[in-house]
């Protein structure tokens, strides 16, 4: 009887390896989770005024001359080469530039821009507007 016990375990596991699990239905690919929204890890607001022709080829805080034509500003105290998200606040209007001055220092300032950059952001018209200055971990160069 041993025999035919084995034989008939053997039969059995053989029938159940061979038997066909009940067809499944297609998986359907999920949406794509949402995007975290970014959020800043600097902001600041208040007035951002802008240089130009006066500083051209003066040597910056960090050592490269000024260029106007540059998408560069001048900020107290954010590091040197950290790209900012200056968005002028009255139109709506977002640049980028990268940090490489410091200043400015008139009352209320919290920003100088560039002749380009204040040009792109239509600070050049006004002169002087009211801005908000975000840092994105997202914006700054991988080292």
């Amino acid at each position: 009887m041993r025999i035919f016990e084995r034989y008939l375990l053997a039969l059995l596991l053989c029938l159940a390896a061979c038997s066909s699990l009940p067809p499944q239905p297609a998986l359907r690919s999920q949406p794509a989770a949402p995007a975290v929204s970014e959020v800043p890890i600097f902001t600041q607001l208040g007035i951002a005024s802008w240089y130009g022709k006066n500083n051209v080829g003066k040597v910056t805080a960090n050592g490269e001359p000024f260029n106007m034509q540059a998408m560069t500003a001048a900020h107290r105290s954010l590091a040197f080469n950290t790209i900012v998200r200056v968005t002028n606040t009255a139109t709506g209007r977002m640049i980028k530039v990268r940090i490489n001055d410091r200043g400015p220092y008139a009352k209320r300032r919290i920003i100088d821009l560039s002749a380009a950059a204040a040009a792109a952001s239509g600070i050049d018209e006004e002169g002087v507007v009211p801005v908000r200055v975000e840092v994105f971990a997202t914006d700054q160069p991988r080292s």
